[in-house]
């Protein structure tokens, strides 16, 4: 019998999800998808599984036991030495495990799944005052189930320890299907396990028998790496586990096994009271990095919480990033590397007691150049975040040659840090290779990242060359090969050189001990497949030019773009975290439908696919589908990988080679049916309002049946303007009759030329044709192209700072800003920035006018009135909610509460999709909706986007206010 029908019976036989079918296109999707994690791996498994209960597990077990399968336990599947890449099947326990079971506050501790989420788990335990502390820069969507299998530990380690340090007990299924726990056992338990029959009493006389031996722990004692070395995470913990001074528990061995001898189920961690409320960074400056090094030595002696590295490729990358470059302001000079030491207590004084300290020694041994303190959570977080986004930094490196995960994960004691840092440097020297330095001073592991092609002959060998001679150095120092990323397939094969062969031996009988069928994630730790294999790039794009409509000139190119994810899953963090990237993710909690997902597929395909048209394959079209293209990634993701751009590109080259879509074009053209329906409003909106009329069209078209179709405007934007007279000002701006403003939105077209004028300004409505939004939210980029083109001709030339182009709709102006300048041709294309430039949100601009005291409060209510504020995605994405909650905060009695929220989930025509309708309330369900109904009738909401609007509506039956609505209303003379 053939796997594949095998693996039919399995499916049959599963609660869960199982995707294993070549010729279904979401099964050959997902495998694409789990295809690869955050390392430089990749390798289609057999199938992935979505387990939906632990019968489900033990199904999977029995089966890989009789058939001679691995499987390859996974959660936010942000792995670094590829320990979730295999040819095996992937069981994704993140979406059915992921329940906080139980929190006891007293004793400090919690049971949780595999699933739970760092952050979001310490957001529930906020209000008991507790925090389970190993934090890694990946908190925000890193599972405690690969936390465990990892042996994660993070930047505050130094203080909070590791999870190995934090895991007390653990449920784990075994190799024969059968439940066990781990935990601390005092002599009579230890013995009762010993004398138990079945699997679990097999495995611990196995374990005894090993570690009872006297050449065994003379071998374990050589080996591993210095007991002053907390970062010790290479192969499986038999130091830690022979370690008689403690209680013996088998969750010494489970932590940093990652996944290679159980599966799971469900954890009881230690939690920490919530640290000091008060907190200071003493950021040290230097010009040398060995020199930081040294200071991160002096730095230690003041018992800070924190001491980390940040090299001067990550603070490069930050200038000009549309997020991390409003984090550069406690940077001075230009530093080759920056040492962030925290130091927290309940009074500030303290702290800069301790801060003070420090600097004079430092000062006085001649070691750094400027020690800014920076102080209060908001700020400090803004420095941690740059800190935190260093693996996806690095990642906007022009050129093939990338930051590799290969030594990154190295460990020795800090004192050695200088000497270390030296000799790494001379090897890449040599190797004549540059790299990135970041992470874990304080522990002894630095995040080295050499820039290395892959995709060459010379760059494998490379790859290996100094991943064996960095091995000499560990050895030199006593270190440890993994310090908390792991050995995974990666550095698996060097392990018995660090080691010895002997500890080698005994790793092996480890694996051979719990799982001598290999059905636990073979091929990781030990045994594992050449370092050199395997690899994302090991077929090489052949180099034929990819040609697209967008100018992806400043990406290098649109594959270059997608190859710039970097795995991390930034795109995997929940709403509890905040933040727009990525709504159909947090809707969905599908791995196919992040951003990540989405990039790696593009990838593989336009890199593999034998197609003249490299876009038209089906599996991206899967992954595109819910896509709300919010722009969240552009901004978001600290790689600016822009799946919008790619997914409109990707669209319009699916259509040239297989037609589009008969609502796609009715979305697309919308702008001339409600051109037409102007005409006759009074009919359109009757058959749009009517439930029999409305019904037969949303039928007709593909709409959702609880949707309501907008209404238009009996008289448009452009002919009420037409009829005005234009009252000649000092100040002169051109309003933008954007297509949603013209037709559907007059009112508030109206009530923002009403709003400037009465502030004095000299209003002109130009010209201009649609912006194209509906064109590119479809696809329809070439008709996009032949608008931006239209547009920057018309009306280019007038505006510039001083006569700027002010929108109403922000995803209508911010395509002058956004796309224009890739969509326009070349000749126009510095005409297109400009233009861009000066193409602002009306609040933004009229923020900008209030701080030049243009615009004063006296002209404004004292009244007082609550507001609760929706940011527009575009907004978010361009950092221009601000300006908005400014401009409402104006008037001097208006409070203004910004909703955390992320996506509306309206998108433009996305929510109203039939088949994209449930998912379209699921992303509104996250915070808006929730938070809108606890919100009280005395508090206006306020939304700029039109389609947000449109979902509050629909959702809640509650009106909600344009900005300019609500700012036109408070002012006193109109």
């Amino acid at each position: 019998m053939s796997v594949q029908i095998k693996l039919v019976a399995l499916a049959e036989s599963l609660s869960g999800d199982l995707f294993f079918d070549e010729h279904q296109v979401s099964h050959q999707t997902m495998r694409m998808a789990y295809a690869t994690d955050a390392s430089v791996y990749q390798e289609i498994p057999l199938a992935v599984c979505i387990p939906h209960n632990v019968e489900d597990l033990k199904i999977l077990i029995r089966f890989a036991r009789e058939n001679g399968v691995t499987l390859i336990p996974r959660t936010a599947g942000t792995s670094l030495a590829g320990q979730v890449v295999g040819d095996g099947i992937v069981v994704d326990v993140s979406r059915a495990f992921n329940q906080i079971l139980e929190v006891n506050a007293e004793e400090g501790w919690a049971i949780v799944q595999p699933g739970v989420i760092r952050d979001d788990l310490n957001a529930y335990l906020r209000p008991y005052g507790l925090m389970f502390g190993p934090e890694t820069s990946t908190a925000s969507r890193a599972m405690i189930g690969g936390m465990i299998g990892n042996n994660s530990s993070g930047l505050h380690s130094i203080v909070w320890g590791d999870t190995r340090q934090n895991l007390i007990a653990a449920q784990v299924v075994l190799d024969d299907e059968s439940e066990v726990t781990f935990e601390a056992l005092d002599e009579a338990a230890y013995f009762s396990k010993l004398t138990a029959s079945g699997r679990e009493g097999e495995i611990y006389r196995g374990i005894n028998t090993l570690l009872a031996n006297k050449e065994n722990q003379e071998a374990i004692h050589a080996g591993f790496p210095k007991s002053d070395i907390t970062r010790r995470n290479t192969g499986y913990a038999l130091d830690l586990l022979s370690n008689t001074d403690n209680p013996f528990n088998m969750c010494n061995l489970l932590a940093g096994s990652e996944g290679t001898i159980g599966i799971v189920t469900s954890a009881k961690i230690k939690l920490m009271p919530l640290p000091p409320k008060e907190i200071g960074l003493v950021c040290i400056h230097f010009s040398d990095m060995v020199d930081c090094m040294r200071g991160n030595v002096i730095a230690l002696k003041h018992r800070p919480e924190a001491s980390e590295l940040v090299d001067k490729y990550i603070l490069d990358f930050t200038v000009g990033h549309p997020t991390y470059q409003y984090n550069r302001f406690f940077i001075e000079g230009d530093p080759e590397a920056l040492l962030i030491v925290e130091f927290r207590a309940d009074d500030l004084a303290d702290i800069m007691r301790q801060a003070e300290g420090l600097i004079a020694e430092l000062k006085a041994l001649g070691l750094g150049y400027a020690y800014p303190v920076i102080t209060g959570t908001e700020q400090t977080n803004l420095v941690w975040d740059v800190r935190k986004a260093g693996l996806g930094l690095i990642r906007n490196l022009p050129g093939d040659s990338q930051p590799v995960n290969l030594i990154e994960d190295c460990a020795v004691s800090p004192e050695d840090l200088p000497a270390y840092v030296y000799d790494v440097q001379q090897l890449l020297a040599e190797q004549g290779v540059h790299a990135s330095y970041y992470a874990h001073a304080g522990a002894g592991e630095l995040h080295i990242e050499p820039f290395i092609n892959l995709k060459t002959d010379t760059g494998r060998k490379q790859f290996r060359t100094i991943l064996e001679r960095t091995t000499d150095l560990v050895l030199k120092y006593n270190g440890s090969l993994s310090g908390e990323h792991g050995d995974g397939r990666l550095r698996g094969e060097f392990i018995g050189k660090v080691l010895g062969d002997k500890v080698y031996q005994l790793l092996l009988e480890v694996k051979d001990i719990f799982d001598p069928k290999q059905v636990f994630n073979a091929r990781k730790i030990v045994n594992t497949p050449a370092m050199d294999t395997h690899l994302r790039y090991d077929q090489v794009y052949d180099g034929k030019k990819i040609g697209t409509y967008f100018d992806f000139t400043k990406q290098e190119s649109i594959l270059r773009l997608a190859e710039k994810c970097s795995g991390s899953g930034d795109c995997r963090k929940t709403e509890i975290s905040g933040g727009t990237m990525c709504p159909s993710f947090m809707a969905t909690r599908d791995e196919k439908d992040t951003t990540r997902a989405r990039a790696n597929m593009l990838r593989q395909f336009l890199t593999n696919s034998t197609k003249t048209n490299r876009f038209d394959h089906d599996e991206i079209k899967e992954v595109m589908d819910l896509c709300l293209s919010c722009k969240g990634c552009k901004t978001e993701c600290p790689s600016s990988v822009d799946i919008a751009k790619m997914k409109a590109e990707f669209l319009q080259h699916y259509y040239d080679a297989n037609g589009s879509p008969f609502r796609a074009k009715v979305i697309a053209n919308f702008t001339q049916s409600q051109k037409l329906g102007a005409i006759v409003a009074p009919i359109y909106n009757f058959f749009a309002t009517n439930g029999l009329t409305s019904s037969v069209i949303k039928s007709v078209v593909g709409f959702a049946p609880g949707r309501s179709l907008p209404k238009v405007s009996g008289t448009t934007f452009s002919q009420w303007v037409n009829k005005q007279k234009v009252e000649h000002k000092k100040r002169k701006v051109y309003l933008f009759s954007d297509e949603f403003t013209n037709y559907n939105d007059t009112e508030i077209g109206i009530t923002a030329y009403k709003l400037l004028t009465a502030l004095g300004y000299e209003v002109h409505v130009p010209k201009l044709s649609e912006s194209g939004r509906t064109y590119l939210s479809k696809g329809f980029v070439k008709k996009a192209k032949e608008l931006a083109n239209k547009n920057v001709d018309l009306v280019a030339d007038q505006i510039s700072a001083e006569t700027p182009l002010l929108g109403i709709e922000p995803s209508a102006i911010i395509t002058f800003r956004d796309e224009y300048p890739d969509l326009v041709d070349a000749p126009k294309r510095e005409k297109a920035i400009r233009l861009g430039q000066h193409a602002l949100m009306i609040d933004e601009f009229l923020v900008r006018e209030i701080e030049a005291g243009r615009i004063h409060p006296e002209q404004f209510t004292a009244e007082p009135q609550k507001i609760k504020l929706h940011g527009h995605c575009y907004q978010k994405a361009f950092k221009l909610v601000d300006y908005t909650k400014r401009l409402l905060s104006f008037p001097s009695n208006y409070e203004v509460e910004v909703i955390p929220s992320g996506c509306c989930g309206m998108a433009g025509s996305f929510g109203y999709e039939k088949e994209h309708f449930e998912v379209s309330q699921k992303v509104a369900e996250l915070v808006l909706f929730p938070t809108l109904r606890k919100t009280g009738p005395e508090y206006l909401v306020a939304a700029a986007g039109t389609s947000c609007r449109h979902q509050i509506k629909d959702g809640l039956q509650r009106k909600s206010f344009h900005p300019v609505e609500i700012i036109y209303a408070a002012l006193l003379k109109k």
